[in-house]
């Protein structure tokens, strides 16, 4: 399922089992969704059971140009998918994605447990703005487990606009034989405590992580 420009959402209690993305959350494309001017926001995913065979369960983006904020998912099962959590961007959305929290979740037989990417889609025509860069900031992943991961984070952002404010905690991954990198890092930065297998040097810098944590009260209370 997919939801574009949308605010004070639930989604809870279900399984959705699809082929490419079992969840996306978007806000508009290139300068069409610059000038719409329209987020996502205010998002509450809970208790739910995913599978996205050749896609990811939870995406974000990569249409975002309108932001995406004000998330928050919890106890949910991500399962037999090509990716897991997964933020999409690229030069030219403009537009956020900021204030998420995603705790409370069991990961098995999952490829890419994490992932961020500035290089991911396409455009709508040659309109875009190429200077009209994406934030990615205020990012919290917590309290995972994860069996049979081949790669436990890929993280790549833009060199003019990188990734800020990643922040790890309590996560533990069992990672599989065919791993051979369970990390992968460019361009960003954050902060990781109590995280397996042990992340890249671009997640152990200092970050006010904890400034997001009041988003699972605004959020729980919709």
């Amino acid at each position: 399922m997919s939801s574009d420009s949308s605010d004070h959402i639930c989604i809870e209690d279900c399984v959705i089992e699809t082929g490419y993305d079992a969840i996306a959350l978007k806000s508009g494309w290139d300068e069409y969704g610059i000038a719409y001017g329209r987020p996502t926001e205010n998002v509450h995913i809970r208790r739910v059971h995913l599978q996205a065979s050749s896609g990811s369960t939870i995406a974000f983006g990569s249409d975002m140009s309108g932001g995406i904020s004000n998330i928050l998912v919890e106890n949910v099962h991500l399962y037999n998918s090509r990716s897991g959590i997964e933020f999409r961007t690229m030069r030219g959305r403009g537009g956020y994605m900021k204030e998420i929290l995603i705790s409370g979740i069991e990961m098995v037989n999952i490829y890419t447990a994490m992932a961020a990417t500035g290089y991911c889609g396409s455009h709508p025509d040659d309109k875009f703005d190429p200077n009209a860069l994406p934030l990615l900031d205020h990012i919290i992943l917590q309290d995972m487990i994860g069996t049979n991961i081949t790669v436990a984070g890929s993280f790549a952002g833009l060199q003019e606009s990188p990734f800020t404010n990643i922040c790890l905690s309590n996560i533990n991954l069992t990672i599989n034989s065919v791993s051979s990198i369970p990390w992968e890092c460019s361009n960003i930065s954050g902060f990781s405590d109590s995280v397996l297998p042990k992340p890249c040097p671009d997640l152990e810098t200092l970050s006010d992580c904890l400034s997001l944590v009041s988003i699972r009260g605004k959020t729980a209370d919709m």
